[in-house]
C-alpha cells in the first residue's frame, strides 16, 4: 500500500509541475516520412564476421565481431519530401544518384548539409537524423545499410 501511495504521490507531483511549470506530459511522437519511396534492391544479406582495412593507408576500417545484415535500397524523395526523423542501429552509406540531398544530423548539431549527385555521406549509428529534398527535382539515393543481425533497420524518432 505504501508503495502504491508513493507512486500516486509522485504522479500527482509530476502532473502538478506540468500544470504550473508548463511541462507537457505526453508521449513523444515519431515524424513519418513524406513523399518518400524506398525500393529494396538486396537484403537482408547476412554476413559473417567482417574484418577489413585499407592496404593503402590505415584510414579505412570496417569491423564486426558478430553476424550483420546488409541491405541495399534505392530511395526516391519528391521535392519538399523527407524521410522523417529516425536513427539506425548501424551505419548507412548514402550515395546521391540524382538531385541534391539535404541532411540534418544530431551527431553534427543538426547543421544543414547538402550533397549533390555523385557525392555521398554516412549516417552514423545511433544519431537522430533527417534526409530531405529541398530542391525542385526528385532526389534519388542508393543506401548500403549495415545493421546487427536481426535488428530493425530504422528506429522512428520524434523531431528534435
Amino acid at each position: 500500500m505504501l508503495r502504491r501511495m508513493n507512486k500516486m504521490t509522485l504522479l500527482a507531483a509530476i502532473l502538478a509541475a506540468g500544470a504550473l511549470g508548463g511541462i507537457a506530459v505526453r508521449p513523444a511522437e515519431a515524424t513519418p516520412p513524406q513523399g518518400f519511396t524506398a525500393v529494396n534492391i538486396v537484403g537482408p544479406s547476412t554476413l559473417d564476421r567482417i574484418h577489413t582495412k585499407s592496404e593503402i593507408d590505415d584510414h579505412i576500417r570496417i569491423k564486426s565481431e558478430d553476424l550483420t545484415d546488409v541491405y541495399v535500397t534505392e530511395i526516391t524523395i519528391v521535392p519538399g519530401g523527407h524521410g522523417g526523423w529516425h536513427s539506425h542501429p548501424g551505419p548507412s552509406i548514402i550515395t546521391v544518384k540524382s538531385g541534391t540531398a539535404t541532411f540534418y544530423d544530431e551527431c553534427n548539431d543538426f547543421i544543414r548539409q547538402s550533397y549533390a549527385a555523385g557525392f555521398g555521406f554516412v549516417e552514423d549509428a545511433g544519431c537522430v537524423h533527417l534526409l530531405s529534398n529541398e530542391g525542385d527535382v526528385d532526389l534519388k539515393v542508393v543506401v548500403v545499410q549495415i545493421v546487427p543481425f536481426g535488428a530493425p533497420r530504422r528506429i522512428d524518432e520524434p523531431a528534435p
